[in-house]
């Protein structure tokens, strides 16, 4: 079942490695577990899924679009801008470094798709050569209540883009 709007979010577990600025692209840095509810209790958030960093639509707008809005999202009261992909925690960082997303978006992987099962919003890609994905979404959460579910029904970033979430907030 598709995770809907007065839900409470599940508690899952991600993984992601904190903004260093002083850290190489290379560095192997050990992400470090983000539990969900224990973080996310009393703040109203953003989760966004890519479903695989360094692909054309995640890298070329998805992301730089929440990027960009990143001042507007806070001005509109988001503690937390979270981007999710059924990849491993080290993958993630890469993909931050990579994309100089700093302290504004926390890059997590969600490497066994146990949250993004548990939303409902997983898809299969292998035959693309991707396996299980995520499906590209955003979701708004406040203090564990799902406020907006955007998902994407077909190419290009709409319901799941930055300009439709602050469009709800």
């Amino acid at each position: 079942m598709t995770i809907q709007v007065g839900d409470t979010i599940p508690n899952e577990t991600l993984y992601y490695v904190p903004y260093d600025d002083k850290e190489d692209i290379t560095a192997c840095t050990r992400p470090i577990p983000y539990k969900i509810h224990e973080k996310l209790k009393g703040k109203k958030a953003v989760i966004f899924a890519i479903p695989g960093p360094f692909t054309p639509t995640c890298s070329e707008s998805h992301v730089p679009g929440y990027l960009d809005a990143y001042d507007q999202l806070k001005a509109k009261g988001v503690d937390e801008i979270i981007c999710i992909s059924v990849v491993d925690g080290f993958v993630m960082n890469a993909f931050a470094k990579a994309y100089h997303s700093g302290n504004k978006v926390i890059m997590a992987g969600d490497g066994s798709a146990l949250f993004s099962n548990a939303l409902g919003l997983t898809q299969d890609l292998t035959k693309a050569g991707m396996g299980i994905r995520s499906k590209r979404f955003a979701i708004i959460v406040d203090d564990l209540i799902v406020k907006y579910v955007g998902v994407e029904t077909g190419p290009g970033v709409a319901a799941s883009g930055a300009e439709a979430v602050l469009a709800k907030l």
